[in-house]
């Protein structure tokens, strides 16, 4: 290529470049324009804004209730095949191989819900939940953890229904608290929940 053919394509780059930038100022200047003096154009943004705002929160809500609908889906199945132990003698090594098998799925991404269905059945053998969901918000991945809570609420383990409804140490309020995550676990002492 010749110095004169390289310095017209750069001239016709450099041409173009400014007519470009000129046209996305011109634009700029030209909304700015119109949203500062024309009501019109000011309602239909405004109404572009708002409609957008409520197609995110339609959309929030429907990933959340298929998200629901799949936990469900997967729980109702895990139960089936793998029911939770009702044996009062077996309810230690339930746990510790529930909370095992748990925590070696968790440190693999995408086994968010095996995960959470190995500790939900941990935390269904578990004699005080609410202590159990401390530590759980405290060491395990969020991800998880929400799966886990997930299914708390779909189906609540004996032991958690029975703690909801006030028969447990510590009360719904302890359940509450746990469930948000502001309990400080067995070292805290859930005496100072108590109702």
């Amino acid at each position: 290529m010749s110095q004169n053919q390289s310095s017209t394509i750069l001239r016709v780059l450099t041409i173009g470049g400014v007519a470009l930038a000129t046209a996305v100022a011109g634009y700029a200047v030209y909304f700015d324009h119109q949203r500062r003096n024309n009501s019109d154009f000011r309602r239909n943004l405004k109404r572009k804004v708002k409609k957008h705002v409520e197609e995110e929160k339609i959309e929030e809500e429907r990933a959340k209730k298929l998200k629901l609908a799949r936990v469900g889906e997967f729980l109702e199945v895990e139960l089936v095949k793998d029911p939770i132990s009702t044996d009062p003698e077996e309810r230690e090594a339930v746990f510790t191989s529930n909370v095992e098998a748990g925590e070696r799925l968790a440190s693999v991404p995408g086994n968010e819900m095996e995960s959470a269905f190995k500790f939900y059945k941990a935390l269904s053998v578990y004699p005080n939940p609410a202590d159990l969901l401390g530590i759980y918000q405290r060491s395990v991945p969020e991800a998880v953890y929400e799966h886990v809570v997930l299914m708390i609420a779909i189906k609540p383990p004996v032991n958690v229904s029975t703690f909801l409804s006030g028969s447990a140490q510590g009360g719904p309020a302890a359940m509450a608290q746990a469930m948000s995550g502001k309990t400080g676990g067995a070292e805290s002492g859930l005496g100072e929940i108590d109702e």
